[in-house]
């Protein structure tokens, strides 16, 4: 439908966003100021996407249109993957949720542009994940909005192919003459490898990159089909694709998700599903999961 000449413009002031809304502009500012409202300055000026107020009004009204679907993304993981397709299986055609991984940084960045609804983030080793998790979010303009719920701890390390010589530490591994297939900077995998380096004294310039992918998942088809020999990944995905593993430690998945959104009852479904037996089974068979500590709330922005 065409803009009639009484439609407010694509981008709007904070007098012409107060009209809309029907509010007044100490409203607009205050909201503004804590995150709420879909905008951006521009040389000192507040302006508001229209078509992302829109979106706004839709997603924090109860029975709005987008109450029946969530979008998350960020990190990938396989347990999270198999949790939301028995969600979505249960939900059949009522409702919608969604997990498309990217990486943890890129997850961050899509919902503090409000493009999804929660970003699965994992930064390094789990006993330093409790100050690293917030830390990271606080770089992003909506932290002060979000919450940040743990999902489970996994066993992190080294995918190998099945053609190496067994029963190797990881100093020896990252000594050897292998190639190796890396994830990108923003990828809580890639952050785990740095680690792991950096604990044995290994340069990872030094080591021979054959190909940065975007997946565990690729990662580990690389090394099946012989093309590379190791890559960072987890246990599960190791088992998957019946690939040798080196462990590193554990590692903390959390949901960053905001605040009007935890409450949403498709995340809190989402949540359940993975308290429940079946999910507990799951994890068994995949290997390398704690789920202990499911559901509970980590952090919140004061």
């Amino acid at each position: 439908m065409a803009d009639t000449p009484d439609t407010p413009p694509r981008y709007m002031t904070v007098r012409q966003l107060a009209q809309y809304l029907q509010i007044n502009e100490k409203k607009v500012y205050a909201l503004a100021a804590d995150g709420m409202l879909p905008g951006t300055k521009a040389a000192g000026k507040w302006l508001f996407p229209r078509e992302l107020v829109d979106r706004w009004l839709l997603e924090t009204s109860h029975s709005g249109a987008l109450t029946d679907r969530l979008i998350l993304s960020g990190g990938e993981d396989l347990l999270l993957q198999r949790v939301v397709l028995d969600c979505t299986s249960t939900l059949g055609a009522h409702a919608l949720i969604c997990y498309s991984p990217t990486d943890t940084r890129l997850g961050l960045a899509l919902l503090d542009r409000g493009r999804v609804d929660a970003a699965v983030v994992h930064w390094g080793p789990a006993d330093e994940s409790g100050k690293r998790h917030p830390a990271l979010l606080r770089h992003y303009a909506h932290a002060r909005n979000w919450v940040l719920v743990h999902l489970f701890r996994r066993t992190h390390g080294l995918l190998l192919n099945p053609a190496l010589p067994a029963k190797q530490s990881a100093e020896q591994v990252l000594a050897g003459n292998y190639r190796w297939v890396m994830r990108g900077e923003g990828s809580g995998t890639q952050r785990f490898l740095l680690e792991t380096a950096a604990h044995s004294r290994a340069d990872l310039a030094r080591l021979q990159c054959v190909a940065t992918v975007a997946s565990e998942r690729e990662a580990a088809m690389l090394l099946r089909a012989g093309n590379a020999d190791v890559a960072p990944g987890s246990c599960a995905v190791a088992g998957e694709f019946g690939l040798a593993f080196l462990p590193s430690g554990w590692e903390d998945v959390d949901l960053a998700v905001s605040r009007a959104n935890y409450f949403r009852e498709l995340l809190q479904r989402l949540l359940q599903v993975l308290k429940d037996d079946r999910s507990a089974e799951r994890a068994r068979v995949l290997g390398g999961y704690d789920l202990s500590r499911s559901g509970e709330l980590l952090w919140r922005h004061t």
